[in-house]
C-alpha cells in the first residue's frame, strides 16, 4: 500500500516537472512566496505603530471576549498539515494554492495598508509561538482588514477537490471565522469580506495558471 502510494506521487511530479511552465510556476511561485514572507514582519511592525479607528461592533458587543487560542491554531494548523498532503499528492492543488496565497498577501497588505484600524475593545491576543516567523516579536493587532486566518481556511476550501475535503475545511473555516469573534480578534467585516475577496481572486489566478 504504502509502495504504491510513493510510486504514485513519484509518477505525478515526475509529469508535473517534465512540464517546463510547471515547473517555472511551482520555482517562481516558491521563491517569490518566501521573499514576500520575509518582509513582512517589517511590514506589519510598520502598520503596529500607526493610529487607527475603532469601528462601533454591534456583533462583538454582544459577544464575551474568551481565549480560544488553542482551538483557533489547533484547526488552522491541522487543515495546514493535511492541505500540505493534498498538495505533495496533487502537484496542480499546490500551485493553485501558492500563487493564490501570494496574491491575497499582496492584496492584505495593500488593505490593511489603506485601512488603518486599532484593535476591537477587548481584544484578546492570539497565543502561537509559530506566527513569529512572520509577525516577528512585536504582539501584531492591526492587521484587521481583512482576516488572513479565515482567508487561509477559505483559500483551502476553494483549492481542495474532493467533497468530503470541501465539507471538512469549509466547517474549519465556519468555526475559526466565529472563534476570531469570540477572542475578539477581528471586527466582523474583517471575518466576512475575506472569503467575498478571496474567491475572485482565486478564480482570476486559476485562469491566469491555465492560460
Amino acid at each position: 500500500m504504502a509502495r504504491s502510494i510513493a510510486l504514485t506521487l513519484k509518477n505525478n511530479w515526475k509529469q508535473t516537472w517534465n512540464s517546463s511552465i510547471l515547473r517555472a510556476q511551482i520555482i517562481v511561485g516558491s521563491i517569490l512566496l518566501v521573499a514576500i514572507f520575509l518582509m513582512l514582519p517589517a511590514f506589519f511592525n510598520l502598520i503596529q505603530n500607526r493610529d487607527g479607528y475603532i469601528i462601533n461592533d454591534w456583533v462583538l458587543a454582544n459577544i464575551p471576549a474568551h481565549n480560544v487560542s488553542w482551538a483557533i491554531f489547533g484547526i488552522i494548523w491541522g487543515v495546514g498539515l493535511y492541505a500540505l498532503w493534498k498538495g505533495i499528492e496533487k502537484p496542480t492543488i499546490y500551485i493553485n494554492y501558492l500563487w493564490t496565497l501570494i496574491f491575497v498577501t499582496m492584496l492584505r497588505v495593500l488593505t490593511i495598508s489603506l485601512v488603518a484600524l486599532d484593535p476591537p475593545k477587548g481584544l484578546i491576543a492570539l497565543t502561537d509561538p509559530l506566527t513569529g516567523i512572520f509577525y516577528g516579536e512585536s504582539n501584531i493587532t492591526k492587521d484587521l482588514f481583512f482576516s488572513g486566518h479565515t482567508s487561509i481556511l477559505f483559500l483551502t476550501f476553494l483549492c481542495l477537490e474532493k467533497k468530503t475535503d470541501k465539507i471538512l475545511t469549509g466547517v474549519a473555516t465556519i468555526i475559526v471565522a466565529c472563534l476570531l469573534l469570540v477572542q475578539h480578534v477581528h471586527y466582523t467585516i474583517d471575518v466576512i469580506a475575506a472569503p467575498i475577496i478571496v474567491y475572485p481572486v482565486h478564480r482570476l489566478v486559476k485562469y491566469m495558471l491555465n492560460h
